[in-house]
């Protein structure tokens, strides 16, 4: 059995509800996908959504990366040595991690459909199902709470509230929504390191009535470490986003005093499903908890993360809402969504199928 052919595009999918957080607004997104072809007929599938800021990966790099690959080092391989292609992927790759993620995740759907094999029954399955969280991007105070009520009038039971503008204004916005939604509802932070130490001081002397779930990057990467200096209830509070990227830096941000209680893992900034389960590894070994989160991506990959954190006993939080506000997505299945609880799908693979005939021409896609 040998690998005979790879096929790479990209799409730019508008989303469907355009958001901002404390760096820049979105409304569309550039996102990359692959497909690798055996030759006894079997196929694996992919997706990569790059994050320049925060990787410094952009979207020509991706597919120029995966230009590369279509003629490269995966042709000819078998690809039930799984576990060496996906190392020698990552010392080709490790540059841009979103091609990377893309690569790998197809590596892993195409070894489990021949193996005949859900991936979260591969690694190992630790939970069932977990609730995700919904974000609402930085917006005023009444379109937050419209924007929540609307989330929890589908099933939604946990909120991520986008931060990091204006400590005054999120403050009286977050007791307001606590007041709004009741004790009941989970609500996170993020404030993709638009905090500084002071402001992440303020907020914490809010949790008496705020309740927050979690705090996700309130400094930035340079200076989260910072927070070693806090309190530990707080610190276990945060979870490190921008400042992780792979195992290396989880050991880093575990080491005494741990300057996070969670580690928010997304296949975007590390390079895929294997170190994914890396960083997994230094969790368990540190008594971290893990956070899966996501950018605006397919539900090839969002699958991806989810099967990866459903193997993975330190998993605690779910933020995996980044196919729902696209447009249209060219894959389809991968998991089910129910009153916000996540489940995978009993099928090979990643369960993920293409949702229509796609003509690639130049890297560009044209649907038929």
């Amino acid at each position: 059995m040998k690998i005979e052919e790879i096929l790479t595009w990209k799409e730019t999918i508008k989303l469907t509800r355009p958001y901002a957080i404390s760096s820049r607004s979105m409304s569309a997104v550039d996102l990359f996908f692959v497909r690798i072809m055996t030759d006894t007929g079997h196929e694996g599938l992919g997706a990569g959504s790059p994050a320049e800021e925060v990787t410094g990966e952009s979207p020509d790099s991706t597919a120029a990366a995966l230009e590369e690959m279509e003629s490269g080092l995966l042709i000819g391989e078998d690809p039930r040595h799984l576990g060496t292609l996906c190392r020698r992927l990552r010392e080709e790759l490790g540059a841009t991690p979103a091609a990377h993620a893309a690569l790998d995740i197809a590596l892993y759907d195409l070894f489990c459909r021949i193996v005949k094999v859900p991936l979260v029954e591969l690694l190992g399955r630790s939970h069932t199902s977990l609730p995700t969280s919904i974000t609402i991007g930085i917006k005023s105070v009444e379109e937050s709470l419209a924007e929540a009520e609307e989330y929890l009038a589908r099933g939604f039971r946990s909120l991520k509230v986008k931060v990091g503008r204006s400590i005054d204004e999120e403050i009286e916005m977050l007791h307001r929504l606590r007041d709004r939604v009741g004790k009941d509802i989970q609500i996170r932070v993020d404030a993709n390191q638009g905090y500084d130490l002071e402001e992440t001081k303020r907020l914490w002397r809010e949790q008496g009535r705020l309740h927050l779930e979690l705090i996700e990057q309130p400094l930035s990467a340079e200076t989260l470490t910072e927070l070693r200096t806090l309190p530990e209830d707080l610190r276990r509070l945060v979870a490190a986003d921008e400042s992780l990227h792979e195992a290396s830096d989880a050991a880093r941000l575990a080491q005494p005093p741990a300057v996070c209680g969670i580690l928010n893992i997304k296949l975007m900034k590390c390079g895929g499903v294997s170190p994914a389960l890396a960083i997994g590894q230094v969790a368990a070994a540190t008594g971290l908890h893990l956070m899966w989160g996501c950018m605006d991506e397919s539900v090839i990959s969002i699958s991806a993360a989810l099967h990866a954190a459903f193997a993975c006993p330190q998993t605690r939080y779910l933020d995996l809402d980044g196919s729902l506000d696209l447009a249209r997505d060219p894959a389809k299945g991968g998991f089910t969504l129910k009153d916000g609880e996540l489940r995978t799908l009993d099928k090979p693979g990643l369960g993920v199928t293409l949702s229509g005939p796609t003509w690639v021409l130049c890297g560009e896609s044209i649907d038929a």
